[in-house]
């Protein structure tokens, strides 16, 4: 993607990792109930004992020019015996005040790992002659990162040769659970694999203080490379040499800050920096153009960014900037065929001041990006707002939002040779990527392969568990990969819902990838006849329009009855994350009505 490395796969799953072949990862445990203390029948304002009071002690504290007075600074020592005590007596408090709920927690907890299936996986990716896919295996806690060989030869024959020796061997590449069996804790930050599938750099927290730690495996030999560890690593990006690999690093703040290398083979680690951003305001991140042949440093604020290349193919080469930092621009780069394309939200023309906050697509050759102007700018329309763009050897992928709709299409490249500037979209014929109804949520897959005409998306909405689709842009065609599994679902608390989507339909899926029937469309499983969602708009006391999205069971739901969780959050325009999670079942069949508002 221009803007980011952005994550996929299935949902309702637990863990997030950013992996290079990028997978919305699973796990099997539970998140926390948000709501358990919402469904108290008993007096939930008479606590059975005063709540704990923390000491407080005199502490000034200056900021902007004024002196405030924090008697709590004290607590940020966490290795202070009082505030270890202190917690403690929160942790009994809270104890005492749950009491008489704790066979509902109970039942909840169980009604939650049930929903959860036993066999939990992502559909493989294939990127260059391996298949990359993740599990967790039974009975575990984290996934474990795999691959094997791609069977790509034809004939019967062929195929049962290769899955009788090298083609049927899975190699793990990361098993999350050793290293929690080892440590307690395991947070895995960032994994990259190198372009010649013989390295895998990740990032490892292991002490649940953020703080990453760089490693380095060699994948031929199972084994850590033991010179190459490095604290405070957040970002990372290899070289198309498959030795070279960039990272970012934290200052005092964690804010990521400066850029680094290191080169396999070497001694030991280099410490000499190739960016630093001393602005405090701006945050780098490192990543590559999906053609690989640019590293590209991205240095952004929230209102601004700046970005710098480095060449892939010639990584010793030098880093170069880009384009002059312009305060309120942003802008993000994708390379193709010796053009650069720039997702940007820069003055459509010398004449304007600004572009009233809208993206729009530009272009210009790679070879001088440095004296030409943007060309070949076409615009979104009136009612359409250009969010994100993908870019592959023939199609151009554009992630759209319309009148508060996701939609995504696909424009073949190159662009024609008259090409005009400041076209809409509609004027390059796209393919809108067909999606079901009450689609909430598009999230891109890893599409490493740059050569392919088949892009991978997961789709999520409230009343869909999440289904990878593939499309292939040349033949405007789609394929159902994979939809997550959900299991014991009783609607209104009586009664299973006679559906596809069980262990059973799960072996069959496999089955068929098995048969390389892959490409059979399947029917996608969804419960818009049991929960009611619908989009609304409602009207702040200040006259704003807010879009609002409730959810509810259409059997047990009361009007003016049924009690009510908002879901809000406003800051930086983020939207609320509205794809499905079985989690929220508990609540609708007790009759609770979920709502999210998008406050901005």
């Amino acid at each position: 993607m221009a803007s980011s490395t952005v994550l996929s796969a299935t949902r309702n799953t637990i863990k997030k990792t950013n992996l290079s072949f990028s997978f919305r990862l699973f796990s099997n445990t539970s998140s926390s109930s948000p709501f358990s203390y919402l469904c108290r029948k008993h007096n939930v304002f008479a606590p059975p004992q005063p709540p704990p009071v923390p000491k407080k002690v005199p502490h000034a504290v200056s900021a902007h020019g004024v002196l405030r007075q924090d008697p709590y600074h004290w607590m940020s020592n966490t290795n202070d015996p009082d505030f270890i005590n202190y917690l403690h007596q929160q942790n009994n408090y809270a104890d005492a005040f749950m009491e008489d709920t704790s066979e509902l927690q109970r039942t909840l907890y169980s009604e939650m790992i049930n929903r959860i299936p036993s066999k939990i996986f992502t559909p493989p990716e294939k990127w260059g002659p391996w298949l990359y896919y993740q599990y967790i295996p039974e009975g575990k806690e984290y996934p474990v990162l795999c691959r094997k060989l791609a069977n790509d030869r034809k004939g019967w024959m062929m195929k049962l040769v290769d899955y009788m020796t090298v083609g049927s061997r899975e190699e793990i590449l990361l098993d999350w659970n050793e290293i929690a069996e080892l440590y307690g804790y395991v947070h895995v930050g960032t994994c990259r694999v190198s372009p010649d599938h013989n390295f895998l750099a990740y990032t490892l927290d292991i002490t649940g203080s953020e703080n990453f730690v760089l490693q380095i495996k060699d994948l031929k030999k199972n084994s850590i490379i033991p010179n190459y560890r490095v604290e405070g690593v957040v970002s990372l990006a290899w070289a198309q040499d498959g030795c070279t690999l960039f990272y970012t690093l934290c200052d005092q703040n964690q804010r990521p800050h400066r850029v680094q290398c290191i080169k396999l083979g070497s001694d030991s680690v280099d410490n000499t920096p190739l960016f630093v951003e001393n602005d405090s305001r701006f945050c780098v991140d490192i990543t590559s153009t999906k053609d690989s042949k640019f590293i590209t440093v991205n240095s952004n604020s929230r209102t601004s960014s700046e970005v710098y290349i480095i060449d892939a193919l010639n990584p010793q080469s030098g880093i170069q900037r880009f384009r002059k930092r312009l305060s309120g621009v942003q802008y993000f780069l994708e390379h193709h065929h010796g053009f650069f394309y720039v997702l940007t939200d820069a003055p459509v023309s010398k004449n304007e001041s600004s572009s009233n906050g809208n993206y729009y697509l530009a272009t210009c050759r790679a070879e001088d990006f440095q004296s030409n102007d943007f060309q070949n700018i076409f615009l979104p329309s009136d009612d359409m707002c250009l969010l994100d763009m993908d870019i592959c050897n023939e199609h151009l992928v554009l992630f759209l939002n319309r009148e508060g709709t996701s939609s995504i299409c696909s424009i073949n490249l190159p662009f024609p040779a008259n090409c005009k500037s400041n076209m809409k979209i509609d004027d390059l014929d796209p393919w809108f990527f067909p999606l079901p109804s009450n689609i909430c949520t598009i999230s891109p897959g890893s599409n490493h392969d740059f050569t392919s005409s088949v892009y991978r998306v997961v789709l999520s909405s409230l009343v869909m568990p999440d289904v990878v689709i593939d499309y292939n842009m040349t033949r405007k065609t789609h394929t159902v990969v994979h939809q997550e599994v959900v299991t014991n679902i009783y609607p209104c608390g009586e009664g299973s819902l006679n559906i596809k989507n069980t262990d059973e339909f799960l072996d069959t899926q496999i089955e068929k990838k098995k048969n390389g029937l892959q490409n059979e469309v399947q029917e996608l499983v969804e419960f818009s006849s049991t929960y009611f969602c619908e989009r609304k708009e409602v009207i702040s006391h200040d006259g704003v329009r807010v879009p609002l999205t409730i959810f509810c069971s259409r059997e047990v739901y009361k009007e003016g009855q049924s009690p009510g969780l908002l879901h809000v959050y406003g800051a930086y325009g983020e939207v609320l994350d509205k794809s499905w999670c079985s989690d929220y079942l508990s609540l609708l069949e007790r009759g609770w009505v979920i709502a999210f508002a998008d406050v901005r």
